[in-house]
């Protein structure tokens, strides 16, 4: 399920993203999709790819990965997002939520860390 108001569009230099085009309230479930789950083993290839850079730590104890269907992967990070996700690894499903309201034609936003104010630096911003 993806709510009908969202669409895609270019995020200056981060790419692609996720807009809407209606005022969603606080605490909307925006989007509920399936998730493909992969062992640990699979990860390691995936982790030669683009497509690590897309793909969330899956489980309860982290042991496995998914890459998550529908708009999910779309969704860019930030610090103090928009959004947030919940995992559920029964169903093998991710929702996004809202955490505030978001005006019309803003970017939904979720923090790659889990938390949507985790302020640790995520991947990309390492530097080494």
């Amino acid at each position: 399920m993806i709510k009908p108001y969202l669409y895609l569009q270019r995020s200056g230099n981060k790419g692609r993203a996720v807009f809407t085009r209606e005022r969603i309230a606080a605490n909307t479930i925006i989007e509920e999709s399936p998730v493909i789950v992969m062992t640990k083993e699979e990860r390691i290839y995936l982790d030669k790819t683009l497509l690590h850079d897309y793909i969330f730590e899956w489980g309860e104890q982290k042991d496995k990965c998914c890459m998550a269907l529908g708009y999910i992967p779309m969704y860019n990070h930030s610090y103090k997002s928009n959004c947030e996700y919940i995992m559920d690894f029964e169903e093998e499903t991710i929702q996004i939520k809202t955490i505030r309201i978001i005006e019309c034609k803003e970017e939904l936003t979720i923090n790659y860390n889990g938390e949507w104010n985790d302020s640790k630096k995520v991947w990309f911003d390492v530097k080494e």
